[in-house]
């Protein structure tokens, strides 16, 4: 039961402004820091200033803390009182609700916006989307993040059953006959922009091990099986896959290769019956590989590169690996020491592996393009709060013109970057996988170039914008710091962004019609 708060005036909370009797304001509450002020971080002095002690003190904490910080049950408990006639005008994020702040959200998705793309259903998947994240992902995304662990299960649980494990490989039969966010949506309605949606909607936490931890290794892997996997092993391993039963990976890099699939030296080698695959080789930096029970492996074969599905056995041995961000992501070093591996499980056909693989890149790039422009916009977010209470000079620190040109460098990319995954979203809504992959791989590959490109600007701006505490790991530049640090994995995994750009312009080469001239 909650204690009952008393009423004051702002008259009686400048009478107790001694060191043994000390009370502050902050956002028309009233605090009792007597006792606590000996264990504040800056000492007792913070405190004792004349226009900190007994007075209203809301400027001087918001230039120091974030407001998740009154809401933690330590600091709740030093609120004695409120002023009276005066109300709160600073609240937390309610679940599900979109931010007011401009350019927090996605234009098409803000509400006095319209857009070619949006309708009430996305709107209203949104919403679902948002209050799960708030309410389930992101409690368990910031313990995770801090220790390292892997997501919790009761969590992937959570995601099995509302379907957003299935929602995340896109349209398409695996959601057929699921009950998607307790029935917001239907299985068939179900479209590119509402993944496009639940994408972004997953990265808001802003703690990019998590995220990547968080089953993006099926969202890599498991495609290849939905569509080259035979009908017996597809239905197995798609259902145990999407109901959270069972992990995976997609095992391609290597110390050896990465970008360059054709270099990879992972073999396999059919036994004297044919029956069997024997495999041998390594994998490296493996999203989920510590934890996966299935890895859809690029191999060299007799016959050229062959995508083989490996379930976790004997001579299967995986190894964290330390990288700038969180082990939650459960990186791994895997090694397969002969392997013993049904044909049954080979993944198209044999020596066919550079199409499948190619055109599984094209949904995992796209994805990372989601994620790359949300998080943007989550930076642009926080630098225009920080702005607005942050002085410096005695002025607001968007007083400043060069930090104005600033946010006004980092808003423009953000906008240019969802509205041209927008339009990649569209045409991908209108093609089948086969289209995509033949039309979309050099559009694709571009934009997320230019988004890793345009967030590690983003990332430097922010923490200029920030100073010191965008380099500090906690407090209130805690996430501009994460991001600067954790940003460049965008542009490696998945094709580093200049391999990228060289495909996106080899790709329009290519097309050029032989009748064109100056």
């Amino acid at each position: 039961m909650s204690k009952e708060l008393k009423v004051f005036t702002r008259e009686e909370v400048a009478k107790h402004n001694k060191e043994d009797d000390l009370w502050i304001i902050v956002d028309a509450k009233v605090y009792d820091v007597t006792k606590f002020k000996g264990l504040h971080p800056g000492g007792a002095n913070v405190f004792l200033p004349e226009d900190i002690a007994g007075q209203d003190a809301t400027e001087a904490f918001y230039g120091l803390h974030r407001h998740e910080v009154l809401l933690k049950p330590q600091y709740q408990r030093l609120q004695i009182g409120v002023i009276k006639d005066e109300k709160s005008v600073i609240y937390s994020n309610v679940p599900g609700e979109l931010s007011k702040v401009p350019y927090a959200e996605p234009l098409g998705l803000t509400e006095v916006y319209s857009s070619p793309y949006y309708t009430e259903s996305h709107r209203r998947f949104q919403r679902e989307a948002r209050k799960f994240v708030d309410e389930i992902l992101t409690p368990d995304a910031l313990a995770r993040e801090e220790d390292g662990k892997r997501p919790s299960l009761s969590v992937i649980e959570k995601m099995a059953e509302l379907g957003i494990l299935a929602m995340t490989m896109g349209p398409g039969k695996h959601l057929k006959g699921r009950t998607l966010f307790g029935g917001v949506i239907k299985p068939e309605e179900f479209d590119r922009f509402h993944e496009l949606i639940l994408a972004q909607e997953l990265c808001r936490p802003n703690c990019r091990g998590y995220r990547d931890g968080q089953n993006s290794g099926a969202t890599i892997g498991l495609p290849p099986v939905i569509h080259f996997g035979r009908p017996e092993i597809r239905d197995r391993v798609v259902d145990e896959v999407l109901s959270g039963k069972k992990f995976m990976s997609l095992a391609i890099s290597e110390a050896f290769a990465g970008s360059d699939v054709a270099g990879l030296r992972t073999t396999a080698k059919k036994t004297p019956d044919g029956k069997f695959w024997i495999i041998n080789g390594t994998k490296k930096w493996i999203t989920n590989g510590t934890f996966s029970d299935y890895f859809t492996v690029g191999c060299k074969t007799d016959k050229g590169l062959t995508v083989i599905l490996v379930e976790r056995g004997e001579g299967v041995e995986t190894k964290s690996i330390k990288t700038s961000y969180s082990t939650a992501a459960g990186t791994a070093y895997i090694t397969f020491e002969n392997v013993k591996v049904p044909v049954e499980n080979t993944l198209g056909p044999e020596g066919g592996g550079v199409f499948v693989i190619l055109s599984n890149f094209n949904h995992e790039r796209w994805a990372m393009c989601c994620g790359g422009a949300r998080n943007m916009r989550f930076i642009v977010e926080e630098c225009l709060k920080w702005v607005n209470q942050r002085k410096a000079f005695g002025k607001p620190l968007h007083a400043q013109a060069v930090i104005r040109a600033k946010l006004a460098d980092m808003i423009a990319k953000t906008e240019a970057a969802q509205h041209w995954l927008e339009n990649i979203t569209y045409q991908m809504q209108h093609m089948d996988y086969k289209q995509q992959a033949q039309l979309l791989a050099g559009p694709i590959a571009l934009l997320k170039m230019y988004i890793t490109r345009s967030a590690q600007d983003v990332a430097r701006d922010a923490v200029q914008i920030f100073g010191g505490r965008g380099i500090t790991k906690t407090g209130m530049g805690k996430h501009i710091e994460h991001y600067h640090r954790t940003v460049p994995f965008d542009a490696i995994l998945g094709g580093a962004e200049d391999v990228l750009g060289d495909l996106g312009v080899r790709q329009a080469i290519k097309a050029m019609p032989k009748n064109a001239k100056l």
